[in-house]
């Protein structure tokens, strides 16, 4: 039996031994085509040698530093390389071991900005429903996976809650999406009063919404209206980039393709896929400037942050994404993806929706497609899929509570940035193999 508090208490995950390029191989023998990339981490697939030879070197060099006393070449090197790929004056990073601890420094960081700036009042942060955006308390109280929050609600600050852009479901019938997009920005704007925007340190939201709702992209135009109203009321912009920064969706950051510059962008996941824990949070630089012509210091910090080993890591990844031009790889397959899951699903008669941006994909399922009702939450659809799909030697991420907390399914695909067309087919194959087995159970 093991000691492991394993996530099912009640049954012990198969034990990996080894992984290469898209498949993971259990310790019976048996192989999956990791088509999630575990939660849309591994973007360079698993075993790449040059990431292994720079954590190799690395390990050779110096393992460990605590930053209170030192920096490394490798924690410098990236956080360089981070900055001149991103956008503006996005010039200034912080590391630490993965995506919930970055949005915790985020939110920390944001607060203390304005208390530099003599502003102690600002205390409430403005989030979206659907949202995810990591698991410890601060990360968790923003976030609007409600089957996540729930039972830990009296631990968690109260952050005023506006809409998703979920055009699938949300959009109403006659509706244009532009008038759409418009009514989203009124009601964000209408939340900022209400709350004050003295009072308000920032807006809270991924760029692609990714696990809880199913790589939901926005509207056209919505960032860039959501920009406008926090330069025109003093509220920061904090964008959630986890699960769809890093090239996920295409560009190195997600945001690009919204035509905005956040204040402070988290990013987590693919930033190290997988090769270390690592996360990161990016600030323009009045932020961090205020900081240092205040009090001079971020009043912050972790053990293991800006970690030798996992920097290294890290900075190969963006080495081997830049060098073998696998964002433009993301673009094409990602289009190739969705190509045959439309194929293959297109008029299916419980496949809803077929959505995402570059290798982030996702697949809402319903009981009927013509009025979208979802399937009965008490049947547990999502995970069936999820174990039909490993019994079936694939990976998928599915999820259930895509509407509300509680009702729809969906599954998400995340396949890594190296896998080919015909890999691609096999997912899309042995995908359909699953929905059918499990549709077919009453």
């Amino acid at each position: 039996m093991s000691h492991i508090i394993h996530r099912n208490l009640r049954r012990a995950p198969p034990v990996a031994v080894r992984a290469a390029g898209i498949t993971v191989t259990d310790s019976a023998g048996r192989a999956y085509l990791d088509a999630s990339g575990g939660a849309a981490v591994s973007s360079l697939g698993h075993a790449h040698p040059e990431v292994l030879a720079a954590m190799h070197a690395q390990i050779d060099r110096n393992v460990y530093a605590h930053t209170a006393f030192f920096t490394c070449e490798a924690a410098e090197e990236l956080a360089a390389r981070l900055a001149a790929d991103a956008p503006g004056d996005l010039d200034h990073v912080y590391l630490v071991s993965g995506g919930s601890e970055a949005m915790e420094t985020a939110l920390k960081l944001a607060r203390q900005y304005w208390l530099e700036a003599g502003q102690p009042q600002r205390s409430v942060f403005i989030a979206r429903r659907q949202s995810y955006h990591g698991n410890t308390l601060g990360a968790l109280a923003v976030g609007g996976n409600e089957w996540r929050r729930a039972p830990f609600a009296p631990l968690l600050i109260d952050v005023p809650r506006v809409s998703p852009c979920y055009e699938y479901r949300e959009r109403a019938d006659g509706q244009t999406t532009e008038d759409y997009t418009a009514a989203l920005l009124r009601e964000l704007e209408d939340a900022i009063l209400a709350a004050g925007p003295d009072n308000v340190i920032g807006f809270v939201a991924e760029t692609v919404v990714g696990a809880t709702a199913g790589a939901v992209p926005p509207t056209p135009g919505y960032f860039r209206g959501v920009r406008k109203l926090c330069d025109q009321y003093g509220v920061l912009l904090i964008l959630d980039e986890v699960m769809c920064g890093m090239g996920r969706c295409g560009t190195l950051y997600a945001f690009e393709q919204e035509g905005v510059l956040p204040d402070l962008v988290v990013l987590g996941k693919g930033l190290g896929a997988g090769y270390q824990p690592i996360g990161a949070v990016l600030a323009r630089t009045p932020i961090v400037q205020r900081l240092r012509d205040g009090s001079g210091a971020f009043q912050h910090g972790h053990t293991y942050m800006g970690h030798p080993v996992a920097a290294a890591a890290a900075l190969a990844v963006q080495k081997v994404i830049q060098r073998d031009n696998l964002l433009g790889a993301v673009t094409v397959r990602g289009a190739a993806l969705r190509r045959m899951l439309r194929e293959a699903f297109g008029n299916h008669p419980h496949v809803g929706d077929i959505r995402g941006r570059g290798l982030l994909t996702g697949m809402e399922l319903v009981a009927d497609r013509d009025s979208k009702a979802p399937f009965d939450p008490a049947r547990r659809l999502h995970a069936a899929i999820k174990e039909e799909a490993m019994a079936r030697g694939l990976m998928v991420y599915p999820m259930g509570g895509t509407i509300d907390g509680r009702r729809g399914d969906h599954v998400l695909l995340a396949p890594p940035f190296i896998a080919s067309e015909a890999e691609l087919a096999e997912i899309t194959s042995r995908l359909k193999d699953t929905l059918t087995s499990v549709l077919s159970k009453r």
